[in-house]
């Protein structure tokens, strides 16, 4: 269970040269100029979807496989994980973009969980100590309280969590036998249930909610690393193959700035085939262009949307070395 964690900008299409000729008569311009708008239209430059990467600061200790969920006014979460020797940690970190203004302890030491913030609390789904969690924690962030408000159907690890809608879906993951092909739903107050299946069991996926959907990007199956990115409609319970990535990739981060899902970092199924790259998809036609650049190959970060960019706390570089640097995406202008 125990899993070492695992850009340039797109070409821009070139507008249209040429102008339409001149019209004859008062009753044929309209059409005429109705005709040059479409075709404008229809040969607009996409939407730039680089980002470029800056250094915020640095953490305390070293940190990966960290749960993570963004806060309003500029803030984020880091709860548990590893440290540089492969421990688990009890530690929560509250920060913003200048540094760690705050600390608090979850009751057990853990790694491998998934945190989605829903109204006013972050929620702490499953993840591994000793052996795989069935917990649903919830953090306090204005008061520093942790409590345990729910159970997941069965213990699991290496989960990937989004909130839509004020759900909290919790994709695959690992119990201690089996990956898991699972989606559940969760909303505070009520009990974890079953509303989809993944084509294969997953682990280490990066899941991001865009366009009222969950994008399921990447993740190890049972045989492999996967390039598959899917698309998870909660409305139907229907998961549909729509993308596939230059490359397999696991142990990455996605999030979502705008209508993109960014994925972040990862790795192959080597324990130090780290890549760099950030990727950026559509999630509607599940189309793949290149955004930008870590400074280092790096898996196993935290990574999740804060303001206006995408930060990106700790992880694992291809030296096997746990790193405490916390950075952020941003678009580029």
């Amino acid at each position: 269970m125990l899993v070492v964690l695992a850009l340039a900008s797109a070409a821009a299409v070139s507008g249209c040269g040429g102008g339409a000729r001149r019209a004859r008569t008062s009753a044929s311009a309209p059409a005429s100029t109705s005709a040059q708008r479409a075709h404008a239209a229809g040969h607009r430059r996409p939407r730039s979807v680089a980002l470029t990467y800056r250094r915020l600061f640095a953490l305390g200790a070293p940190l990966r496989d960290p749960a993570s969920a963004g806060l309003p006014g500029g803030r984020f979460a880091l709860l548990g994980g590893l440290d540089a020797a492969d421990t688990s940690t009890a530690g929560i970190e509250l920060a913003d973009l200048r540094g760690v203004t705050r600390t608090a302890s979850l009751p057990i030491a853990q790694h491998d969980a998934q945190a989605a913030r829903l109204g006013a609390n972050v929620y702490v789904f499953g993840g591994g100590s000793y052996s795989e969690l069935d917990h649903i924690l919830r953090f306090d962030p204005s008061s520093g309280a942790v409590d345990t408000v729910g159970s997941l159907p069965g213990a699991q690890s290496d989960v990937a969590v989004a909130a839509l809608a004020g759900t909290a879906y919790v994709v695959g993951g690992f119990d201690g036998t089996s990956w898991r092909n699972t989606i559940l739903a969760w909303r505070p107050g009520s009990a974890a249930k079953l509303v989809g299946r993944l084509p294969v069991g997953l682990r280490y996926a990066a899941v991001a909610a865009a366009s009222g959907r969950l994008i399921i990007i990447g993740g190890s199956t049972p045989a492999a690393a996967s390039d598959a990115i899917d698309s998870f409609d909660p409305a139907t319970g229907r998961v549909r193959r729509i993308g596939t990535l230059p490359q397999p990739v696991t142990h990455a981060g996605a999030a979502t700035l705008g209508s993109t899902v960014y994925l972040v970092g990862g790795r192959g199924d080597a324990l130090d085939a780290q890549t760099a790259r950030v990727w950026a998809i559509d999630p509607l036609t599940g189309r793949v262009r290149a955004a930008g650049r870590l400074p280092q190959p790096l898996s196993d970060a935290g990574v999740l949307r804060v303001g206006r960019g995408i930060v990106v706390a700790g992880g694992l570089a291809s030296s096997g070395a746990t790193v405490a640097g916390v950075g952020e995406l941003l678009p580029r202008r």
